[in-house]
């Protein structure tokens, strides 16, 4: 027997919410940023003015907590998101969850209720649905594999489907003509290649601000920020990036692509920091083997342009015998072939929504 309460900011609440994740998860599956968590729980993040929570949890008659979930809202949106969803394996537990967010969300008038969205675009969202046996990489959700199969059976449907690709090392004596002539092309079409050096950030993050603000706006929950928010949202980025594998590309001094990958840091980052993990995360930073490749947008009109980025990437990877992970990319999208034939495994993701019926 189970019992929902929705909770505003009581610290028993706020712990047995925080608590969760790592009672489900063995510390090396857990990607949980507890302080950051807080912080949007308490409406102290940097993100929150764009949105409101309301704040659930599942408790059994033993009085622990089993399930735990947020909604967010955003201002004229039509479709309500869950995050921070999280529960232990019994579907009656889940369900339970599930049907009281989305009644709740049909209160409100809501017509959909969409997730896994923890709070925001920008946060993290997608539902791991394949490869549970791999450690979690940098930026990547992780979920038991009962959540896909629990969302379903409550009524929810897939909506999208990402896509994240592993590549192997790529030999040195492999393929150096074509990514000499690759970005031998973009020189003689007067375009400009460049790795930024740390000291460049405030103008790089600006310049990838304007590119991300027009490219990725059709993206499902995209939502905007201003251009003051997102920098000090990613302002850690300065300090974890190697720049080397951060790429520019101007035509005529105009910022028209960019691309961003980062050492796999694995869940290094989500935990509390000490000399130990400093330490860790240095080498990580000057010496990874293993890089994710993030984000990346090439400005409409510039044909060929995206081919040439990755080749120059995967170029820097041969150079340091470096594997890669091409990170979350939409199924469907150009950027899902790139280097196809040099995929030697996919991992699998999914956006699920379920609509909200009279019947709720």
């Amino acid at each position: 027997m189970y019992r929902v309460i929705e909770f505003n900011q009581e610290e028993q609440y706020l712990n047995d919410f925080l608590s969760l994740p790592a009672k489900i998860y063995a510390s090396q599956w857990l990607v949980q940023n507890p302080t950051e968590e807080r912080q949007l729980l308490t409406n102290r993040h940097i993100l929150s003015h764009y949105f409101k929570l309301r704040k659930f949890l599942v408790y059994n008659q033993a009085q622990e907590v089993c399930g735990r979930c947020v909604i967010t809202m955003y201002p004229e949106d039509q479709q309500a998101y869950l995050g921070f969803f999280e529960c232990i394996e019994a579907f009656d537990c889940c369900q339970l969850l599930l049907d009281h967010v989305a009644s709740e969300c049909l209160k409100m008038g809501f017509k959909a209720v969409v997730g896994p969205v923890d709070c925001s675009f920008w946060i993290r969202y997608r539902l791991k649905i394949s490869d549970f046996d791999r450690q979690p990489y940098i930026s990547e959700p992780y979920h038991p594999s009962y959540y896909l199969d629990f969302w379903e059976r409550a009524q929810f449907h897939v909506t999208e489907r990402y896509v994240s690709n592993q590549y192997p090392t790529v030999p040195k004596r492999d393929r150096p003509k074509d990514y000499q002539r690759a970005t031998g092309r973009l020189v003689n079409q007067g375009y400009q290649l460049v790795s930024p050096k740390k000291s460049d950030w405030e103008k790089v993050i600006a310049e990838i601000y304007e590119l991300i603000s027009e490219l990725y706006a059709d993206f499902p929950i995209f939502k905007q920020l201003t251009l003051i928010d997102f920098k000090e949202y990613f302002a850690n980025y300065a300090h974890i990036l190697d720049f080397s594998m951060v790429k520019m590309i101007y035509k005529e001094g105009e910022a028209v692509a960019f691309f961003i990958g980062m050492p796999d840091y694995g869940n290094l980052l989500y935990q509390p920091l000490n000399a130990i993990r400093l330490l860790q995360m240095l080498i990580k930073k000057k010496r990874s083997k293993d890089y994710v490749l993030l984000y990346m947008g090439v400005k409409k009109g510039h044909r060929g342009v995206g081919i040439g980025l990755i080749q120059d990437v995967m170029s820097e990877l041969s150079r340091r015998q470096g594997k890669a992970i091409g990170a979350f990319i939409h199924a469907g999208k150009v950027t899902e072939r790139y280097w196809q034939q040099e995929i030697e495994r996919q991992y699998h993701y999914a956006l699920l929504a379920r609509v909200l019926t009279d019947e709720e």
